[in-house]
């Protein structure tokens, strides 16, 4: 116990120290934005935030563990490639804002659902769903307006349609980890 609360302890006072150097570095000319350091503190602050992630994740099945990791890679993804170079066209092109709509269920969908595997399946196939429709709308809205970039409007669909697989198959992760609670609680009830 001691061990655990002692990594945990240099893990936060190491992002800790960190930000606060990111403050510093702000009073360099010329060096560092405002907007740079918003997101040095967002990035060091999840190096944490996925520390306390894993050592709740130990605890869960490990069905619920590959669901939880596969969905989260998912976004992770997606964040990344949405940001970097865009995923419809260019980073500025306006049909890539649809893409907060997959965090925005996956949270409200993770929050309602209160992390339960059931809760969370249903909440990924939602996501999944969400995906799958953003290309579509964005055809509907922009079709001659929007710039589908060197991947064109066949490749966007196809990049969609890879992230919603990844979706589908955290979903299914979560309703086999879902399953195996409810036999182990049946199991209980059936012994007492």
């Amino acid at each position: 116990m001691f061990m655990k609360n002692k990594i945990r302890f240099i893990i936060w006072i190491t992002v800790t120290l960190s930000i606060f150097l990111v403050f510093l570095s702000i009073l360099i000319p010329n060096e560092v934005q405002w907007k740079e350091l918003v997101a040095y503190i967002i990035i060091l602050s999840a190096i944490g935030g996925i520390y306390e992630v894993w050592q709740w994740l130990k605890k869960k099945s490990s069905y619920y563990r590959y669901a939880f990791i596969i969905g989260f890679l998912g976004a992770f993804f997606i964040g990344w490639a949405n940001g970097a170079v865009g995923i419809i066209g260019n980073e500025d092109n306006p049909a890539n804002l649809m893409y907060v709509a997959i965090f925005i269920v996956g949270l409200i969908g993770s929050l309602i659902s209160r992390f339960k595997p059931h809760g969370m399946s249903i909440t990924l196939f939602a996501v999944a769903l969400v995906q799958l429709a953003i290309p579509f709308i964005a055809l509907f809205i922009w079709p001659a307006k929007a710039s589908w970039g060197g991947a064109g409007v066949i490749g966007v669909f196809i990049i969609n349609a890879i992230f919603a697989l990844l979706f589908i198959a955290s979903g299914i992760l979560f309703r086999h980890a879902s399953l195996k609670n409810l036999n182990k609680n049946e199991k209980d009830h059936n012994r007492s």
